[in-house]
């Protein structure tokens, strides 16, 4: 044990003189977490609309107003014809154009019933449903203000609540994600690189004859970045907390245990990538590139799986950073405890298992 503690302080000693390791360490993280919690949000808001105004009455007037008061919209209020809408439309000055036709609100006094044209964008079809739904809502809502008390036999009032997530905090859905794709691509990442490094250099010969183990050099290898993983995950969840405003309704000793038994999975992962690859470029190129793009498109956080193909619906289900996803919204979000995670919890039990077996079984303790 002397000894494996003389190699993991040495390994320390390696980290913390590279600089670059440092940066990927937590440069990274702190700019992604950012980004995602700030930047990239499924909310649409501030969006340009353009309103042509035909009827000039009352009715529209009040309308628009409403629409201005809204967050969602920034209001250019001009007459259009039909061609400037269009290239208006096209020059993508606006996202969407709503349209008002003469009389609007002399049609809707006297036979009740008045038409508005919305035209939206549809080369952006997330944005424009959006943006679509969110008027219908206010002019729905601008139609109740105007008749409360329409003649119906029955009426059906929905009262919505947003479990959760009180507030419809956009960054709520992206945090848990965005943790999961963090741990994933840089524990991976680093470790596979920091094996691979040595065989470039090397000093792994030097390492493989001597009295050391092999299984004790790869531990030896993964315990420094487990460490600053910890730490690197520590300063995930403060930067969540007093930056993006996401609090922590579970357990954080069980958030943090099951983070432990994550970012073991993912040193796995890259004692692994180490003994297929060669060089550090190669390496880096299968843990980046390898594991974010099964991260973004398999985890569900970005895109929901239960809307894919049951072919890649299969495919997820073997990319780890899926249950630990599931795990952190279920702990961070919704407070639950042990007994509603511990499925997810076996499963990142039984992949890191396999991964390192077959991470020892296949590591070569002699260099060709």
């Amino acid at each position: 044990m002397k000894q494996l503690f003389v190699f993991i302080r040495k390994e320390f000693y390696h980290v913390f003189r590279d600089k670059r390791t440092l940066l990927i360490m937590f440069g990274l993280p702190i700019a992604q977490i950012l980004l995602f919690g700030y930047a990239i949000t499924s909310e649409v808001k501030n969006s340009h609309i353009s309103i042509s105004d035909n009827s000039r009455d009352a009715n529209t007037e009040q309308l628009i107003n409403k629409i201005k008061s809204s967050s969602y919209f920034i209001v250019d209020e001009t007459s259009l014809s039909e061609q400037e809408i269009e290239n208006t439309l096209k020059r993508g000055n606006v996202r969407c154009v709503l349209v008002f036709p003469p009389n609007f609100g002399n049609n809707l006094l006297h036979s009740g019933k008045a038409q508005i044209q919305i035209i939206a964008d549809g080369s952006d079809p997330n944005t424009a449903k959006t943006l679509i739904n969110y008027l219908t809502a206010i002019i729905a809502d601008y139609q109740q203000e105007i008749s409360p008390a329409a003649v119906l036999p029955y009426v059906i009032v929905p009262e919505t609540r947003m479990l959760y997530n009180e507030e419809g905090n956009g960054s709520l859905n992206f945090i848990p994600g965005v943790m999961a794709l963090i741990l994933m691509i840089v524990c991976t990442a680093l470790t596979a690189v920091a094996v691979v490094k040595e065989k470039e250099l090397g000093t792994m010969e030097v390492l493989l004859v001597s009295p050391f183990k092999p299984i004790f050099v790869l531990i030896s290898k993964a315990v420094p970045y487990l460490v600053l993983s910890l730490a690197n995950f520590t300063l995930i969840v403060l930067l969540a907390v007093f930056v993006l405003n996401v609090e922590i309704k579970g357990s954080i000793l069980l958030l943090f245990l099951v983070s432990t038994l994550f970012i073991i999975t993912c040193l796995s992962f890259g004692l692994l990538i180490s003994n297929v690859t060669s060089s550090q470029q190669t390496a880096l190129l299968l843990s980046i590139m390898g594991m974010m793009i099964p991260t973004l498109i398999f985890t569900g956080f970005m895109f929901p799986i239960e809307n894919m193909p049951w072919v890649f619906q299969v495919i997820s289900n073997i990319v780890p950073s899926r249950w630990y996803f599931l795990i952190i919204k279920s702990v961070m979000l919704k407070g639950l405890g042990f007994a509603y995670i511990w499925k997810e919890v076996l499963v990142l039990i039984v992949m890191t298992l396999a991964l390192l077996g077959v991470a020892l079984k296949n590591f070569k303790i002699r260099l060709e």
